[in-house]
């Protein structure tokens, strides 16, 4: 094992419990639940599960090779740290300890809009290797300073977000005060009270913030402003006039992300897009739609020669990871296993869950015999 792994927690279910007793009820929450009746969150991971792979024992010799390159660049394994809003209040400096584990163990860290670190320390962290989730703003100005911002700082991948034209109505955050605009009670301040590690965590780091977008919100903002501020300050509906432009602003690579259906598939092509993430928001968006495995399975049928189409959602561990990339996607994303890792193990936490999942899927490959990532469709039972 490498000198990274933990031995006291071998699995994200291991790290998952030690995260929820050392997170406020309300952080946890908000980081582990999905909208609705969690359906699609449950049924993407269980969907991911009945992926079957077919050993092949009778080898000589098997040599795994966990490296995959992915618009050019050559990551150590074929996964990376899908964005998330918010990180810093589910464990403080929970980005750039993930930023700085992904640079360490060369693995792709996405940054979003609304987490709580901005584009500019992510980028000096990463050193131009993290990529950057894109919020659509309403403000065209505002659009074209954080398109310009993540290109100074040097990022290579910009990351269209398209499944989030509403706010997901999520039961948990509006009973834990974490809706838009949010309205904390004395229930949170004792949730932290119980969670002294975190509280004391927090208030040598500061408050989080949307740090990002500092430049643009009017100093001073209460909770109450701060929801209206968000309303106005974002459009989450994308179409296809919104992307044009962004698409002869940015340089570098850009991928859709949200992409389930064959409708947007097509019009990601049409528009020149390099990569899509099929994706539904890690089930916190529409519970009554389709699991992202099964959304991979046919749209990969179709279109896996037209653009580069990678997974999130439902993923928790390198036998997932094995079983998304068999199913046809090229490069996968996780979130909630890496927050999971940082809530319990703090610092330490992101290159734990990053070598525990390599461990995982190497010993997969080494079992089926399969030794490059891109050999997997060859071992999926059909």
């Amino acid at each position: 094992m490498a000198q990274a792994f933990n031995l006291k927690y071998p699995s994200i279910d291991d790290l998952r419990k030690k995260a929820k007793r050392k997170m406020p009820k309300f952080a946890f929450e908000y980081l582990d639940g999905g909208c609705n009746d969690d359906i699609n969150l449950k049924k993407n991971t269980s969907d991911i599960r009945a992926v079957e792979l077919i050993p092949n024992y009778l080898k000589s010799k098997v040599q795994v090779d966990l490296k995959t390159t992915l618009f050019g660049e050559t990551y150590d394994a074929p996964f990376g740290v899908a964005p998330i809003g918010l990180q810093g209040l589910m464990w403080p400096k929970a980005p750039e300890i993930l930023a700085h584990a992904a640079k360490k163990q060369n693995l792709p860290f996405v940054l979003s809009t609304v987490t709580t670190s901005s584009i500019e320390k992510i980028g000096k962290i990463s050193e131009g290797k993290a990529w950057f989730q894109l919020y659509h703003p309403a403000k065209k100005e505002v659009r074209d300073d954080l398109i310009e911002r993540a290109s100074n700082a040097g990022y290579p991948v910009l990351v269209l977000l398209s499944d989030v034209p509403t706010f997901g109505f999520r039961p948990r955050d509006i009973r834990n005060g974490l809706a838009m605009p949010p309205k904390m009670s004395i229930y949170n301040f004792i949730q932290i009270l119980k969670r002294p590690e975190w509280a004391l965590k927090t208030l040598m780091n500061g408050q989080p913030q949307f740090e990002s977008l500092l430049p643009y919100m009017p100093k001073g903002l209460n909770l109450n402003q701060l929801g209206k501020f968000m309303d106005a300050t974002f459009d989450g509906r994308l179409n296809e006039e919104k992307i044009k432009p962004i698409r002869d602003l940015w340089k570098g690579k850009i991928v859709l992300k949200g992409v389930a259906s064959s409708a947007d598939m097509e019009k990601a092509i049409s528009l020149g897009i390099d990569g899509v993430i099929i994706s539904n928001h890690g089930g916190r968006q529409l519970d009554a739609g389709q699991s992202t495995l099964h959304a991979l399975q046919s749209l990969n049928k179709k279109y896996e020669d037209k653009i580069t189409i990678m997974m999130d959602s439902g993923l928790r561990s390198g036998p997932d990871v094995a079983r998304t990339l068999a199913s046809g996607a090229k490069f996968t994303f996780m979130g909630r296993s890496f927050m999971y890792g940082v809530g319990a193990l703090g610092s330490q936490g992101g290159e734990h869950t990053m070598e525990l999942i390599k461990t995982e899927l190497r010993q997969v490959m080494d079992q089926i015999g399969c030794e490059k990532t891109s050999d997997f469709p060859n071992f999926l039972v059909k």
